[in-house]
């Protein structure tokens, strides 16, 4: 194993959350899960797993405070449905949930948040921004994550994916990270965002990283710690 900790995955549920919780699975890592629906979450991971559930919301500080008693670090996939006019809006899920979560995670003692956000954040005239300002607000989330967990005992790691696809299984592709918002556009599977936020569990380069994550060519991998490696040499 190579992380011996006790992992929470916030929105589980989600299509970016449930490849978190496969990776994790892959690599024999304890993990929990923070979801809405119980029986979403059960009839997704299967009745074995009533036992890792919390439910609840990143609405509510009780509920998070349940979830995160016993994680060691947090795997955020949580994100807002700009698409449902019924949905809680991003300042909501994205801006607010996100600060939430950390404060009460770090308050109950887990030292590593690892938040999924987005390319783009720190683009204000990006035209996803015309949907409740989805991704200023994920940068707002974003912000206090850093604040957070740039502290001695704490680290993070925010990754920031592009255009997010259900076509590859993971590891099928070439990578480029980098930082400073730079990657103007770009797609990349589900799977390997969920595969670079696990292996930031582990990977000493992730550390206090902020960095872009797009796909390039079809060349099978063994890892990305390269990547980061590279990554963190070059931010």
């Amino acid at each position: 194993m190579r992380y011996n900790g006790t992992v929470l995955v916030a929105g589980a549920t989600g299509r970016t959350g449930q490849w978190v919780v496969r990776r994790l699975q892959h690599y024999g890592v304890d993990f929990r899960l923070f979801v809405r629906s119980g029986e979403k979450a059960l009839e997704t991971f299967g009745p074995e797993y009533v036992d890792r559930l919390s439910i609840g919301s990143v609405e509510n500080e009780a509920e998070i405070d349940a979830a995160v008693k016993h994680a060691d670090a947090v795997i955020s996939a949580v994100g807002g449905n700009v698409m449902d006019p019924e949905a809680p809006p991003p300042s909501a899920i994205d801006r607010d949930g996100v600060k939430r979560l950390a404060a009460r995670a770090r308050s109950n003692g887990a030292s590593r948040f690892i938040l999924v956000s987005s390319l783009a954040v720190t683009k204000p005239d990006h035209p996803l921004n015309k949907y409740g300002n989805v991704l200023l607000m994920k940068l707002e989330g974003e912000d206090e994550v850093r604040r957070l967990y740039d502290k001695e005992g704490f680290s993070y790691t925010i990754l920031r994916p592009g255009g997010l696809i259900d076509e590859d299984p993971p590891l099928s592709h070439a990578m480029l990270f980098d930082t400073g918002d730079r990657i103007e556009t770009g797609t990349i599977n589900r799977c390997d965002v969920a595969e670079a936020a696990v292996e930031a569990l582990w990977t000493p380069e992730a550390r206090n990283l902020t960095f872009e994550l797009i796909q390039q060519e079809k060349e099978p991998q063994e890892s990305f710690e390269k990547y980061f490696r590279i990554v963190n040499r070059d931010s």
